[in-house]
């Protein structure tokens, strides 16, 4: 599936313009700030395990539906996370929806470092260690 510019990003569908965009990235100082997980090892695997084995949106959110909206509910972190409630058109709530899905084949998880498969019979049972 080729790459699709929509809306803003659509002039970017030119080879040429894109090349173009991605110099102008290259050419940034780009700085990660990571820090150690609090904590700890155990949490962040906690962590992760909630999010790969959740769905989009799970149906203790969905507050109402009809024929042509859907109500859901959502937490406003600005807003020292208060629950809110926000209505869509169906067509919109899919739409947002299937964004969430994955395509066929494409794998939630992707293994790096020590979980990589050429590393792993080795790195594992050393990281367990």
């Amino acid at each position: 599936m080729p790459l699709a510019f929509l809306g803003p990003g659509q002039p970017l569908a030119n080879a040429k313009a894109f090349a173009a965009f991605l110099r102008t990235l290259f050419r940034e100082d780009w700085v990660v700030y990571a820090q150690a997980p609090c904590g700890g090892p155990e949490h962040v695997l906690q962590y992760l395990a909630r999010y790969t084995h959740r769905v989009a949106i799970s149906n203790h959110r969905l507050l109402s539906l009809d024929r042509d909206h859907v109500t859901f509910g959502w937490k406003d972190y600005a807003h020292h996370s208060q629950c809110r409630a926000m209505t869509r058109t169906a067509e919109e709530f899919l739409r947002r929806f299937w964004q969430q899905v994955l395509p066929k084949g494409l794998p939630r998880l992707r293994y790096f470092g020590w979980f990589a498969n050429r590393r792993r019979q080795e790195w594992l049972p050393l990281c367990r260690r």
